[in-house]
C-alpha cells in the first residue's frame, strides 16, 4: 500500500490550509491522506485504555468538517481521519515512524498549538526537528504563482556536504509539479578573514566564488543525469539563510535538510534551516538526512 501523506489539524485556519496542501500532495503521489488531531489531554496513562467513542465530540466534529472540506475540494482522494492520544509532539513524531505508512507530514506554520507572534508555531518547529520523514510546513496563506510563470522548487545545497537525500527529495518535487529546480548554495567567507578583522580583495573574492560554484555544480552532476528533463538552474550567493529566503520568494516549494541526531540532546534544527522556517515565504519542506 502506498504509504500515506499526513497532516496535522487543530481546527485552525492555518492547519486547514496546511490539511488542502497536503490533499494536492497525496493526489500527486497517489496516496491516501490521512488527518491526525492531537489530544493531549489523555496523556496521564489512561491513553492506552481509552475508547475512542470517549473523545469530546467537538474534536471528531471538526475532523470530519476538515475532511468532507478536503475531500470536496479534492475529488478521487481518499480521505482518512485519526485522533492521537498523545501530546501534540510526541503523537506527530510517533505516527511517522513507519515509513510504511506515511512518507510526510504537513503542517500549518503557526496552526498547531501556536504562538501568534511567530511565523511557525513551537509545535511545528519541534516537529519538524524529530519526525522520521520530511516535514512540510505551509504559510498562511499559500503563495499564488505567477500566471505563465515556470513553478520553481527550490532546494538548499551545502556543496561541500550535499545530501542525496535531500536533493532527492526536491527533484522528486518537481518531477510532480513540472517545475525546475533552483539549486542555491550559499557560503560564508573564511573564518581566517574574521580573526585577522578584514575583508578580502576583489579578485580573492571571485576566486573564492568560482570555487564554491564548482563544488555546487560536482554536488549535481549525478542528480542531473538521473533527472535529464528536469531544468536546473544554479545559485551561489554569499550568505546561507538570507539566500534561500530571497531566491525563494516566488517559489512553491523550498526544500532545506536536517541531520538526523544519534540522542535527543542534540540541537534539532540547524541555524539555516530555523531561520528559513521564520522567514521564507513559500512551504518549507525539512528532509531529515544522514
Amino acid at each position: 500500500m502506498t504509504p500515506a501523506v499526513l497532516a496535522g489539524v487543530d481546527g485552525s485556519p492555518e492547519s486547514t490550509v496546511a490539511a488542502h496542501w497536503a490533499a494536492g500532495e497525496a493526489l500527486r503521489r497517489g496516496a491516501p491522506l490521512r488527518l491526525l488531531h492531537a489530544w493531549p489531554w489523555l496523556t496521564d496513562g489512561r491513553a492506552s485504555f481509552a475508547d475512542p467513542e470517549d473523545l469530546p465530540l467537538t474534536a471528531q466534529r471538526m475532523l470530519a468538517a476538515v475532511a468532507e472540506e478536503v475531500g470536496a475540494r479534492h475529488p478521487g482522494l481518499t480521505v482518512q481521519t485519526d485522533v492521537v492520544l498523545d501530546a501534540a509532539v510526541d503523537g506527530l513524531v510517533a505516527a511517522t515512524e513507519d515509513p510504511a505508512d506515511a512518507d510526510l507530514l504537513v503542517l500549518g506554520s503557526r496552526g498547531l498549538g501556536g504562538f501568534k507572534g511567530l511565523l511557525v508555531g513551537s509545535v511545528s518547529m519541534a516537529v519538524a526537528g524529530r519526525a522520521a520523514v520530511p516535514v512540510v510546513v505551509v504559510r498562511q496563506p499559500a503563495p499564488e504563482a505567477d500566471a505563465g510563470a515556470v513553478p520553481e522548487v527550490v532546494v538548499g545545497v551545502d556543496a561541500g556536504a550535499p545530501s542525496d537525500t535531500v536533493l532527492d527529495f526536491a527533484f522528486r518535487a518537481a518531477e510532480l509539479r513540472g517545475a525546475r529546480v533552483r539549486a542555491v548554495h550559499g557560503w560564508d567567507l573564511p573564518a581566517a578573514f574574521a580573526v585577522v578583522g578584514f575583508l578580502p580583495s576583489g579578485t580573492e573574492t571571485a576566486r573564492l566564488q568560482a570555487a564554491e560554484e564548482k563544488a555546487l555544480a560536482a554536488a549535481l552532476a549525478e542528480h542531473r543525469a538521473r533527472h535529464p528533463h528536469i531544468e536546473v538552474v544554479e545559485q551561489v550567493r554569499l550568505g546561507a539563510a538570507r539566500t534561500l529566503v530571497e531566491d525563494s520568494a516566488a517559489a512553491v516549494l523550498l526544500v532545506v535538510g536536517r541531520r538526523r541526531r544519534p540522542h535527543d540532546l542534540a540541537p534539532r534544527l540547524g541555524r539555516t534551516t530555523h531561520a528559513v522556517l521564520h522567514h521564507a515565504h513559500p512551504p518549507v519542506a525539512v528532509v531529515p538526512h544522514a
